[in-house]
């Protein structure tokens, strides 16, 4: 389910990037250089670092390659993470105004989306067989906003776009929503659908 996570995250962020850069060549009168903006969305510092990584440990192997960078994952790391995320946390609250002056509709994207993407994560489960506790962890992926990868992967592929609204929207918006009322209806749904 890790690799899971990190494969979500790439496509995420390539989404995020070509909508971007389509959505500001749209406003002018070039037309769109598609070979450009893939290769500005596939060589993404962010989307590199975490395919990069999925392919280093394919080849180094589990053990090994997790042997190597255990001074940097399990020491620096959680240290680093925290820092990472009181960062995002001052940002999201800084901006929480912004968000408000955004409008009940991204409001309303940021807790229906999640339910859908959870639907589709819980269909997902029932068609490749997953066992309960990988269809919870799978469907909590899907309903997930990236909170880490995507926030830091805009804000330097898409320097335009306002952080006070994609920050905000996933850490005061979705993420306290599936944490309060999301886990339970996705343990609800998953035991329903795929049994206990």
């Amino acid at each position: 389910m890790v690799a899971a996570m990190a494969l979500m995250e790439s496509p995420a962020i390539i989404n995020g990037v070509v909508f971007a850069r389509r959505a500001s060549r749209s406003f002018g009168t070039e037309a769109t250089d598609w070979g450009h903006l893939l290769r500005d969305a596939f060589l993404n510092g962010s989307v590199f670092l975490l395919l990069g990584s999925l392919l280093v440990s394919a080849i180094t192997g589990n053990q090994p390659g997790a042997a190597a960078l255990k001074p940097f994952t399990q020491h620096l790391f959680p240290g680093v993470l925290a820092l990472f995320l009181l960062d995002m946390g001052i940002v999201a609250v800084r901006r929480l105004g912004d968000l408000r002056r955004a409008g009940l509709f991204l409001a309303a994207f940021a807790v229906l989306i999640p339910l859908a993407n959870a639907a589709l994560g819980l269909a997902a489960s029932r068609l490749l067989g997953l066992a309960h506790g990988d269809a919870f962890l799978f469907v909590i992926l899907c309903a997930s906003a990236s909170y880490i990868a995507v926030p830091a992967a805009l804000r330097v592929a898409v320097p335009e776009a306002n952080p006070s609204i994609y920050v905000t929207m996933a850490l005061a918006l979705t993420f306290p929503f599936n944490i309060l009322l999301g886990l339970p209806l996705y343990k609800f749904a998953v035991s329903a659908v795929i049994g206990p």
